[in-house]
């Protein structure tokens, strides 16, 4: 098996920098670290050249630092950078809360196949509630889909994670795998509250159904793109089957079978 050469993006969520770089330490791959914003730099075609795949564990375009959530636009060369990438096949795993990124850019939900609203928005022309999190979730994920991502994993496994009740595209994407939680508002806190101080709230905040699909490929331009919700916390990190998830995740993406999946969508 060879092994791919992946950068891995990260900031913009607090997390323990030790136990999830092991992940990568553990796991069959070359890795190459950087933050954001210097990250965006890497997402020019010549620098990009030498990965075979980007790892996302970052949340750029939305800041915490004030009272009030600062939401950016992207710069407009990382734009074209990024979607150039797409356009030319670059494989790309998303993990957890980058689901929440760029959310000044549409198109950047589009991606990867769904959205994180920390405060309530348009999305695809309707008004969206701000989305739910929940952590410490005891949950059993199932696998629904026979596929390189999910190959070595039992039928279904327990973690303890972080969800989300969010906007997820269940028309754009292929579903890899369903928790037994449900994800409904009674089970879920505000995240616009969270922000305002007031944690582990869901008073008053009303929200839709959500979908229970918790990993998911798709494609988007050329490229085969990948998403993971779980992935919050060294709990979630030492799980041996969400390193599994991790690993074929980002095996898949970089291979000739992805690409060929790709063209025949």
């Amino acid at each position: 098996m060879n092994t791919p050469n992946i950068l891995l993006v990260t900031k913009g969520h607090p997390f323990d920098k030790n136990a999830f770089f092991e992940i990568f330490d553990s796991i069959n791959v070359n890795w190459t670290h950087v933050e954001q914003p210097a990250a965006q730099k890497f997402f020019d075609e010549s620098l990009a050249n030498e990965y075979d795949a980007f790892v996302m564990y970052d949340m750029p375009g939305v800041s915490f630092e004030a009272e009030v959530p600062s939401i950016e636009k992207p710069d407009p060369d990382y734009q074209k950078g990024f979607l150039s990438l797409l356009d030319k096949g670059k494989g790309m795993v998303f993990l957890h809360h980058a689901i929440a990124g760029w959310p000044a850019w549409e198109e950047y939900a589009e991606i990867i196949g769904g959205r994180f609203l920390y405060l309530s928005g348009k999305l695809r022309g309707s008004d969206r509630q701000d989305s739910g999190y929940r952590h410490k979730v005891n949950h059993r994920l199932t696998v629904i889909e026979d596929h390189p991502i999910t190959a070595g994993l039992p039928e279904s496994f327990g973690m303890i994670d972080e969800l989300y009740l969010c906007e997820i595209f269940e028309d754009s994407i292929q579903p890899l795998l369903r928790s037994d939680y449900e994800f409904t508002q009674d089970n879920f806190y505000s995240s616009t509250r969270a922000i305002n101080g007031k944690m582990y709230d869901n008073a008053g905040w009303q929200h839709d159904e959500g979908s229970n699909v918790v990993a998911w490929i798709k494609r988007y331009g050329n490229s085969p793109i990948a998403y993971i919700q779980g992935g919050d916390d060294p709990e979630a990190y030492t799980n041996q089957n969400y390193r599994r998830l991790i690993e074929n995740s980002i095996h898949w993406v970089s291979s000739q079978e992805a690409h060929e999946w790709v063209k025949g969508r």
